[in-house]
């Protein structure tokens, strides 16, 4: 539920007329307002086709339009919106917030998705600064742009607050060989994670992190063949189907908002991640 304006009351805890207006806007999942970035493939993709079967109206955010439309064309009939999008662009994530206020009035959701690996293999001391540039500027830059337009939108609506749930990866917890620049972006992105969840609680906006392992997408497809593990050694490992991926993603996003999936972690039950390195 959404929070009361601390200048209005005491107490940090919704109006009835609040809490009503929240319940009346939920009643049909059609008037639930999502942005998913990164929405033209792999995860992206997975949640955004996951929620407009829901009933959701998504917003999506992605830098090829064709792809985004290709979403879109997965749920024929859906309330579906394809905004051209950089996300390390200032002025692009200024615009796609404006249109989405435009064309739906409010958001409920951002699922900040839209991310690169960077290149792969490279040894670090021969990493380039562009290369680690950007990949800064897709993870993190990006994140916090994203983040930030629906921390406004949300904190400023009527009724306010809504959902940010950020995606991680287990290279927020534990590194894979050669990875430094994705890596310590997903690890920066935690720290995002936390302080937004905590400067969010006034305006009733929970904000949670859903960490990824080895789903499976055009993005992970070389894990069936072989990649490097940290004794050295090039081997297979499992993955799992994205679909689940979105279920959980938006399992997070139809809680109400007192309640919130600060961390979860889904993967491929069998990839080596517990005991990794």
């Amino acid at each position: 539920m959404t929070a009361e304006n601390p200048r209005d009351t005491e107490h940090h805890h919704p109006t009835e007329n609040a809490r009503h207006a929240q319940e009346t806007r939920h009643a049909g999942r059609a008037t639930r307002i999502a942005v998913v970035t990164g929405a033209g493939s792999g995860i992206g993709r997975a949640v955004s086709v996951e929620l407009l079967r829901a009933g959701w109206s998504v917003a999506l955010a992605g830098r090829r339009t064709e792809t985004l439309e290709a979403t879109a064309a997965a749920v024929p009939g859906a309330a579906a919106l394809a905004v051209r999008t950089d996300v390390s662009r200032p002025q692009e994530v200024t615009a796609l917030f404006d249109a989405v206020r435009g064309h739906f009035g409010r958001l409920d959701l951002l699922f900040n998705n839209a991310g690169t690996f960077g290149p792969g293999g490279v040894p670090f001391e021969d990493l380039s600064y562009d290369a680690w540039r950007h990949v800064v500027d897709t993870n993190l830059n990006g994140a916090f742009l994203c983040a930030q337009g629906a921390y406004r939108q949300m904190k400023e609506q009527d009724p306010r607050g809504g959902r940010i749930i950020n995606n991680g990866s287990v290279s927020a917890h534990t590194p894979r060989p050669l990875s430094a620049p994705y890596t310590a972006t997903k690890h920066a992105l935690t720290g995002l994670t936390k302080s937004l969840s905590l400067d969010g609680r006034a305006y009733g906006i929970a904000v949670g992190q859903i960490d990824i392992g080895n789903a499976a997408t055009e993005m992970t497809a070389r894990m069936r063949t072989g990649v490097l593990q940290a004794g050295g050694e090039v081997a297979p490992e499992p993955v799992m189907d994205v679909v689940d991926v979105a279920r959980t993603v938006r399992h997070m996003a139809e809680l109400p908002l007192e309640a919130n999936v600060q961390f979860a972690t889904v993967l491929a039950t069998a990839m080596p991640y517990v005991g990794r390195g």
